[in-house]
Formats: C-alpha cells, sequence, structure tokens
C-alpha cells in the first residue's frame, strides 16, 4: 500500500507539473514545420480571396452596431468582404440595430444555440473563407489579411488569430493564464498543429466547414477535427482581436464552468482522445495540453490524498490552497493561485454539470464583457 501511495503522489505531482512547465520545454525540442511558400501573390487585392465574416449574435444591442462598423472599417476590400450577422433569437433589438449599421445579411434564427447559427450563417455565406467573431471583439484593421493569409498553403484547414484581453483591473488573473496560453500555441502552430482555438478571431474555408453537435464549440473541437481530415489547424498571431475580460475570478468561474460543460462531450465522447488521425507529434500535444490539463482538478485531489502522511510533500499543496483562500489579502501572488485554483475546480464542476444534466446548447453573453 505504501508504494502504491508513493507511485500515485509522485505521478499526480509529476504529471501536473510537466502539463504545467515541462510541455513547453518539449515543444521547444521538436522542429519546426513550416508552411509551404505562398504562391506569388497577384497585383494589388486580386489574389485576395472573397471572405464572409459571420458574428452569431444573442441579446448584443449593445454592442452590435459597433461589430458591424469595426468589421466593415478592415483593411479589406469591400466587393471581397460579406458580412452576416446570425441572430440566434434575439429578444431585443439586436435584428434591427445590425441591419442600421450595414451588416449585408441578418439572420433572425429560432434559439437553438451559438452553433446552429454559425451553421445556418455558412450556408447562407458566399465567400471563399468563412471568417468568426464574437460580437463584443475588435479587430485590428489589418486582422482579416493576416487571418486569410495561411490559407495559400492548401494543407492548412483552420487558423486562429491572437485575442487580447483588456480590461483587467479587477480580480481575475485570466490576462496573465492567456499570455502563458499564447505562448503554447505559438509554439504547437510552428511544429504541428494547435489543439485549440478561441471565439474571438478564426477562420477556414467554406468547403471544409464542418457541422459540429451543437452543444461543442468549435474552439476546441474544430483544430482536432482538421487534423483528423489531414489538415493544419494553424495560429497567426498577427491577426489580432481584443475583447473585454471578465472583471472577477467569481465571473471567470462561471463562465468556465459552463465552458467545461461544453468541452467535457468533446473530450469524452467527440474524438479528442481518440488517437486515429493523429501523427505521434499532434497526438503527444493533445495528450500533454488537453488531455492533462483537463485531468488536473483530479490529479491534484490524488496527489492531495497521497501526500496525507508526508508533511514536507504535503506543505507546499496546502500553501497554494491558503494563498487562494486569502486571494488579494496575499497580493498579486494570492490573486494567481486563486484563479488556478478556481480554474481547476471548474473543470471538475464542469464535468459535474455535463454529467447530471446535459449542457445546453444556448449562450448568454457573460457579465462585465460588454
Amino acid at each position: 500500500m505504501g508504494r502504491a501511495t508513493t507511485w500515485i503522489r509522485w505521478g499526480a505531482l509529476g504529471a501536473l507539473a510537466y502539463a504545467q512547465a515541462g510541455y513547453p520545454l518539449a515543444l521547444l525540442a521538436l522542429p519546426r514545420r513550416p508552411l509551404s511558400p505562398a504562391a506569388p501573390p497577384a497585383p494589388g487585392d486580386d489574389g485576395l480571396p472573397a471572405v464572409t465574416l459571420i458574428v452569431a449574435a444573442y441579446a448584443e444591442q449593445d454592442v452590435i452596431a459597433a461589430k458591424v462598423a469595426d468589421a466593415l472599417a478592415l483593411d479589406y476590400p469591400r466587393e471581397r468582404l460579406e458580412v452576416i450577422v446570425a441572430c440566434d433569437g434575439s429578444p431585443d433589438a439586436t435584428p434591427r440595430l445590425a441591419r442600421e449599421a450595414g451588416a449585408d445579411l441578418v439572420l433572425e434564427l429560432p434559439r437553438g444555440g451559438k452553433i446552429r447559427a454559425q451553421d445556418a450563417a455558412v450556408r447562407r455565406a458566399g465567400g471563399e473563407i468563412v471568417a468568426f467573431s464574437d460580437a463584443n471583439a475588435r479587430w485590428d484593421r489589418g486582422a482579416l489579411r493576416e487571418l486569410v493569409a495561411p490559407f495559400a498553403d492548401p494543407e492548412v484547414g483552420y487558423v486562429c488569430g491572437q485575442v487580447t484581453f483588456v480590461g483587467a483591473a479587477g480580480t481575475n488573473q485570466e490576462g496573465l493564464y492567456w499570455r502563458y496560453e499564447m505562448v503554447l500555441r505559438s509554439l504547437e502552430s510552428a511544429r504541428a498543429s494547435v489543439t485549440g482555438g478561441n471565439g474571438a478571431i478564426y477562420a477556414t474555408r467554406r468547403a471544409d466547414y464542418v457541422e459540429v453537435d451543437p452543444i461543442m464549440g468549435h474552439d476546441l473541437s474544430f483544430p482536432f477535427t482538421f487534423v483528423k481530415r489531414g489538415r493544419r489547424a494553424v495560429y497567426a498571431p498577427a491577426a489580432r482581436a481584443t475583447e473585454k475580460m471578465v472583471p472577477t475570478v467569481e465571473g471567470e468561474w462561471a463562465r468556465k464552468r459552463r465552458m467545461m460543460s461544453h468541452a467535457w462531450p468533446i473530450v469524452l465522447r467527440g474524438g479528442l482522445v481518440d488517437p486515429r488521425g493523429y501523427g505521434a507529434r499532434y497526438g503527444l500535444m493533445v495528450l500533454s495540453h488537453r488531455v492533462l490539463r483537463y485531468a488536473g482538478p483530479f490529479l491534484h485531489a490524488a496527489a492531495l490524498a497521497a501526500s496525507l502522511r508526508r508533511p514536507r510533500v504535503l506543505a507546499p499543496q496546502l500553501a497554494l490552497l491558503g494563498a487562494a483562500a486569502a486571494g488579494g489579502r496575499a497580493g498579486r501572488a494570492g490573486l494567481v493561485a486563486r484563479y488556478y485554483v478556481v480554474t481547476q475546480a471548474s473543470i471538475a464542476a464542469g464535468l459535474a454539470d455535463w454529467l447530471r444534466h446535459g449542457t445546453q446548447a444556448g449562450w448568454s453573453p457573460p457579465e462585465g464583457t460588454r
């Protein structure tokens, strides 16, 4: 029994350390895989593909006009850009305000969730490339050109851009975590494909678009699905967007808990952990960045239970929990500790939510982000 406890303790702690710190070093050790050189561009803007920019919206009357204006101000030929706002049963003035702001097409759909709204918009899209954004996301003027550029490589099927969170004056430490995530995403993209994306700025070819289960978000399901189909899923850091961050760690708890209730179906029955279609390199990335990340709360619980009779090993774990409980009273370190513990707990809570009562396809904007 003592030997088994030792294996559990150090195995769990080792897996946690590798997932958080060892994995970036492992990525650095892998050789890079550059994109294929693009064909020489046509003169002027003649070589740019036609793009449909899709914004799924529910109760977004406060931001939708600004979003449409932001889209129409992009540095992209207007005759090659179509803007579609897909209103998912919006109960407010979102459809009217989107039309008044100049959207090319506004769909008024029955409430079915973000994914089904996006599916409906893709069916109506005229662009060769379909790009997606959140209603509260603002893109840099040149972001669309940067987002479509990697599609010059025919192996590329999915591209996500870089989102920066603004409004970090509260207790949420998502901005710190997200910068770490962007480093991992850049390393993954340069060596194979990314294992996750974001909803603020991403694109795919319309011909390659995949309709997934409406409770399974594109952020997690698209990258590995495209890899299984023989395509690359890459990161374009120069395609920049900004979004308002949830101001409090309590709000972040609710957001991540909801996100994880959508992520667990992808992990357990959506094909993420099925290695068929992965190369060895991408399989390692999925195991390291996704499987071990989502196993985090259970690894922490196993390490804690197996350390009860080992005070020297138990003490750092209790110190982490103590710092998290203190939060801002322990300064920045306490806020980071609280964010980490809350994030780990939200993974387990999201699983419990999904197992107890399933996951609804509908969504509402997180409080404080509009």
